[in-house]
């Protein structure tokens, strides 16, 4: 999974991601500061996975892990090529979800390109130049579609110039791509394929001060309402308070410094998980002496596919998954114990694997 950090200059994009990776982005008061795009792998925070492993007690353990990239800051006419709108264009392309930063919070020492502070306007910058793009994009597809529509009478070409045209008309009055929705599987498969830029989840990071890291401000309210209609998540978060998180040593010393200014947990793990949801993933787990993994997954997956992420011959070979309840594990402390308390399911090709399920597969090639 690769998410994209994006946002006008100076709203805290470098702070936030130098917080959720180790890699270090430079962070600096001026337009531009990230040229290249920052890319850092994070582990994905899952107290189910910490559980596993005291009770496995593995030679090996490997948690589930999120892409994330650090792309330079968007300016007006990003989509004629304006500033660094090719290369932001071209990198926002490559991934899978948007996290979409914006200032709401004021400080006289931070310039902002538009001189004043308005997330709302700030949102609207961004998501023109994207809406921009795509219909670009849409209008030139359609150009070549409709004429093989019309002189062919080429069914799948009038299915696909409906898509076209229902994007075109949205983007023409200033809404994004993940708007609209087909109901034909052939409509969404297309519409999937034409990999548009406002068609990707979006989570709107909110990022405040410290005093409104709990509650937000009137900031966060305005774009909560300016949101509210777009299907897209949000998530308000403090990225000083989080680099100050991330520079201390010990579990110990982040909790008491949460619990100082009034958090359950760092924005970086909401943030994370938040992500993780967005793309509609989940998460099973394989356990043992050797090795305790999470494995990703989309929502909806069934056995041989789930296992066929960990090896094609898996999914080729699919006999049968054996598949422990995560809370049953726990409970009864190993999988033998689970064995005789007789909660271990024994499940075929048609079983749809659930978010936490302890699975072994069965497989012969």
């Amino acid at each position: 999974m690769k998410c994209g950090i994006v946002g006008l200059p100076n709203v805290g994009k470098s702070t936030l991601f130098n917080s959720l990776s180790n890699a270090k982005a430079q962070s600096a008061n001026f337009p531009f500061c990230t040229i290249e795009p920052n890319v850092g792998v994070i582990t994905v925070p899952d107290e189910r996975l910490n559980r596993l492993v005291e009770l496995c007690n593995p030679k090996s353990t490997v948690p589930a892990t999120v892409e994330i990239v650090d792309i330079a800051g968007l300016v007006k006419g990003a989509s004629k090529g304006e500033g660094l709108g090719n290369k932001f264009l071209a990198n926002i392309r490559e991934t899978d979800a948007i996290l979409h930063v914006l200032r709401c919070f004021d400080d006289e020492n931070i310039t902002h390109v538009d001189t004043t502070v308005d997330p709302v306007r700030d949102k609207e910058i961004i998501d023109l130049e994207l809406q921009l793009k795509d219909l670009e994009t849409v209008e030139n597809r359609l150009a070549k579609t409709a004429k093989a529509a019309q002189t062919g009478g080429d069914k799948t070409a009038k299915m696909q110039v409906g898509v076209l045209e229902a994007y075109r008309e949205a983007l023409l009055q200033g809404k994004s791509a993940r708007t609209v929705s087909f109901e034909t599987k052939d409509e969404q498969k297309f519409a999937r394929e034409l990999f548009l830029l406002t068609n990707k989840p979006v989570l709107y990071v909110c990022n405040v001060d410290d005093d409104a890291a709990v509650d937000g401000n009137a900031y966060v309210e305005a774009v909560r309402k300016a949101i509210a209609d777009e299907g897209a998540g949000m998530l308000i978060i403090s990225a000083r308070t989080e680099s100050e998180i991330a520079e201390l040593d010990t579990w110990e010393e982040r909790r008491e410094f949460l619990e100082a200014i009034g958090l359950e947990e760092s924005g970086v793990s909401r943030l994370i998980r938040a992500a993780y949801a967005l793309l509609n993933l989940q998460t099973y787990f394989t356990a043992g002496p050797d090795e305790v993994r999470a494995w990703t997954f989309i929502r909806g997956t069934k056995a041989p596919q789930a296992a066929g992420i960990i090896h094609t011959d898996f999914e080729k070979g699919f006999i049968r998954a054996e598949v422990i309840k995560y809370d049953d594990y726990v409970t009864l402390g190993s999988e033998s114990a689970v064995k005789e308390a007789g909660k271990m399911a024994v499940e075929g090709k048609e079983y749809v694997v659930q978010d936490g399920d302890i699975m072994h597969f069965r497989f012969n090639v």
